[in-house]
């Protein structure tokens, strides 16, 4: 395998399918199998969901509700979505430990870093609830950290596109597709790949991201492999790949190009 250790990020709203809220049984069914098939393989699995599904922490000052408050609900939703995710991975024989950054004791373990790292070892799927335990800080933000805290080899954000655009492809058909990309030019080129602060913590630590389409079955397996799925963000200057990518730009739209 090309990685022994991976942070799994999955939003929230990827739980809900093609629902409007909540979570989609199917979904996350999917989700399940790709992580049980993973870790087979002897990958060490670690996992943080958000809860855009059920609330954001940034929803609760537009209903008139106190910012620090919303956070804390927020957290509770990414705790409600941990332990789905965990039933639907015990339903198929994985073992499974979710943790938590605030204590709930009746469902989950408090977050203690070498108790995380030891589940680890022990080949068991630990999934990350509650997100860094305090207001102002995104699940992105909490999948950063603990992905630094634990060691792991990549932060996998799984999303419902394949990679890194210069633009948003739903939006412009001549958004570029990223296959590699530095750290140091997503900066510059203003590109939405987490928030900043997350951004900021894998950079200054050398941990690389890899953004990909989960929705597609197989692309984890393929990816811990070592095929190249995604787009991968790290500290290696790519000047000649972005350099073949504005060629591309200036080209004209996607197929254009002889």
């Amino acid at each position: 395998m090309k990685y022994k250790r991976i942070l799994l990020k999955l939003s929230g709203e990827a739980l809900m399918g093609e629902q409007q809220y909540g979570i989609d049984s199917n979904r996350l069914i999917q989700y399940a199998e790709e992580i049980k098939e993973v870790a087979a393989l002897g990958v060490e699995v670690a996992v943080v969901i958000g809860g855009g599904n059920i609330f954001r922490g940034v929803q609760a000052e537009q209903v008139g509700l106190d910012r620090v408050q919303g956070d804390y609900m927020g957290m509770l939703a990414t705790v409600i979505n941990s332990m789905a995710l965990q039933s639907a991975l015990e339903k198929l024989g994985v073992y499974t430990r979710l943790l938590s950054g605030i204590n709930i004791q009746q469902v989950c373990e408090p977050y203690i870093r070498r108790r995380a790292v030891r589940h680890l070892e022990k080949g068991r799927v630990v999934i990350f609830g509650a997100g860094t335990g305090n207001p102002y800080f995104t699940t992105d933000s909490a999948a950063s950290l603990r992905a630094i805290e634990i060691e792991a080899d990549v932060v996998l954000k799984g999303t419902r596109v394949d990679g890194i655009y210069s633009a948003d492809p739903e939006k412009d058909p001549n958004a570029v597709f990223y296959s590699q990309i530095s750290f140091k030019d997503v900066f510059e080129q203003g590109l939405n790949v987490m928030d900043m602060t997350a951004f900021t913590l894998c950079k200054e630590n050398d941990l690389p991201i890899i953004v990909f389409d989960m929705n597609t079955q197989g692309n984890l397996k393929r990816l811990v492999q070592g095929e190249r799925v995604g787009t991968l963000v790290s500290m290696d200057d790519l000047g000649e790949t972005l350099k073949e990518t504005v060629d591309q730009m200036q080209s004209g739209p996607k197929g254009d190009k002889k």
